[in-house]
Order: structure tokens, then C-alpha cells, then sequence
């Protein structure tokens, strides 16, 4: 009897000491998905786990993965940056070059006077030169994004200012917008300044897209992620369109630099959130800011 109790309690041990291991690893297997997962957020890839096991060997394989997509789309994010930057300076810089030719063949022409069109060769030199630094310093805007100074917003009063802000806009638009709360006391951690900017800037574009109704609302989802869905019934993005509206200086409008949607998204990004398309057809256009 005493040699059955003492094999029972050496079970047992056993496994009371296989569970706790297991309790162990796993717990330490957890942590590296969660410092893998913070590095992907922090765009940090620069790492890699000792490949002892399988589950390490695995991390790795997912890691290696999502690093060679990331390269791939950062590669040709910037061949489309390249691409638009290039055919901006070109459209500008040529027509320049070509007009200053004429323009010293006239002045080198003493057979008639040249005055008049020397002088409106000169002035359209001068407005595509401005155009050109207004280009430069939207570039300089798009690449010095501040850092956000981030303090707890209650989503209705910063969507209340922004609605006061673009009130006379809409007005003149004949426009309406409105506001609705899916969940009460939505909180987020945000620059005001800069969350103001990005809902002004859908707003004015929804706008300019001959919307006569925005909807704004604002949620938290099952994953405690606060949303912020910006809607408008005005034309719809081209499909051949959405995939690139937020490259840098890539725009469908006759007038405007490109830069609004791509600034909102660097801005959400250093909040360590997100900003996407949901969808635009014939009924509506959403965009959702998504907050972690």
C-alpha cells in the first residue's frame, strides 16, 4: 500500500512539473510574440530569436516574411514617390527652359521689337517659379511632421471644434454635417492640432467632391480600438484611384498639391494608429481613422 502512495505522489510531481514547464514556456513564448508584435508597430526589424526550437524558428520564418513585404512595399512606395516628383518638377522646369530659348533668341533679334512678349515670356517664367517653390515647400511640409504632443481628447468636443471650424465652408456648400456617438465618452490619446487637421482636410475634400452630406461617428470596437468613420455622399474616388490617394503629391483634383492624404496618414501613424479607405462607390465614401 505505502509503494502504490509513493508511486501516486511521484505522478503527481511529475505532473504538477510538466504542467508548470508548460505554464513557463509558454508564458515566455508569449512574450516574444508580444515584443515581436511591439517591434512591427515601432518598425523596428532589426532582430532575430535564437533558433533553438521550433517555435523560435517559426517567429523568425513570420518575422523574415513581414520584413521582406514591408521592403517590398517601402521600395515601391518610393518608385511611386520618384515618379510623381519627377513628372511635377518636369511639367514645370520644361515649359521654363523652352520659353527662356525664345526668349534670348528675341532679345538677340534686332530686326523688330520684342518688347511685349519679352515682357510675358518673363512674367509666366516668374508664376511657374513660384508654382515650383510652392511645390518644394509642400515636399518640406510632408517631410517635417511634427511630433505629436498627445493628451486625452474626448472625440465629441474635438469633432464639435472642427464642425465650428468648417461651419462657413459647409454652409456655402450647402452642405450638412453631422456627428453621432456608436459608444458613450469615446476617449482617445491625441494631438488636437493634428486630428484637427486631418478632419478638416476629409471634410474640405469631401466638400470639393460635391457632397451635400458628412457624416462623422465614432466607436470602440471589440479589440478596445477607438474609430472615427468620416463619411460624405459626393463623387467617387476612381477605382484606378484609391489604391494611390495617399502617395505623396498624387491628386485627382484640378487643383490642390496631393499632399493632404498622405500628411493625415504620416500624422496617424505617429499616433500609432491608422487611416484608411473603407470604400467609396456611387452611395458614399468612408474613411476610418482607427486608434490602438
Amino acid at each position: 500500500m505505502n509503494a502504490i502512495w509513493i508511486i501516486l505522489i511521484l505522478l503527481a510531481a511529475v505532473l504538477v512539473s510538466i504542467t508548470a514547464t508548460c505554464v513557463i514556456v509558454r508564458e515566455r513564448d508569449r512574450k516574444k510574440v508580444e515584443y515581436m508584435l511591439d517591434a512591427f508597430e515601432d518598425g523596428e526589424y532589426n532582430f532575430r530569436f535564437n533558433e533553438t526550437n521550433r517555435f523560435n524558428r517559426t517567429l523568425n520564418r513570420i518575422k523574415w516574411i513581414v520584413d521582406s513585404r514591408h521592403q517590398q512595399n517601402e521600395t515601391e512606395s518610393w518608385s511611386k514617390l520618384i515618379r510623381v516628383l519627377t513628372h511635377e518638377i518636369m511639367n514645370t522646369v520644361s515649359p521654363i527652359a523652352s520659353l527662356s530659348d525664345t526668349l534670348t533668341r528675341l532679345i538677340h533679334d534686332p530686326s523688330t521689337n520684342h518688347h511685349n512678349e519679352i515682357a510675358t515670356g518673363l512674367e509666366t517664367i516668374s508664376t511657374s517659379s513660384r508654382e515650383l517653390i510652392d511645390f518644394v515647400q509642400s515636399y518640406r511640409e510632408l517631410t517635417g511632421v511634427a511630433r505629436p504632443i498627445k493628451r486625452p481628447l474626448m472625440v465629441r468636443d474635438l469633432i464639435g471644434k472642427v464642425m465650428k471650424l468648417t461651419h462657413e465652408q459647409c454652409r456655402e456648400a450647402r452642405a450638412e454635417c453631422t456627428f453621432s456617438e456608436r459608444s458613450e465618452d469615446t476617449l482617445i490619446y491625441a494631438d488636437e492640432a493634428q486630428m484637427s487637421r486631418i478632419l478638416i482636410n476629409l471634410i474640405r475634400n469631401a466638400l470639393q467632391a460635391g457632397a451635400t452630406r458628412i457624416d462623422i461617428s465614432t466607436e470602440v470596437d471589440a479589440n478596445s480600438q477607438t474609430l472615427i468613420h468620416v463619411c460624405n455622399n459626393g463623387a467617387a474616388i476612381p477605382r484606378e484611384s484609391q489604391e494611390q490617394i495617399f502617395i505623396p503629391f498624387y491628386t485627382t483634383k484640378k487643383q490642390g498639391n496631393g499632399i493632404g492624404l498622405s500628411l493625415s496618414r504620416q500624422i496617424m501613424q505617429a499616433h500609432n494608429g491608422a487611416i484608411d479607405l473603407n470604400h467609396s462607390d456611387c452611395d458614399s465614401t468612408e474613411f476610418v481613422l482607427l486608434f490602438h
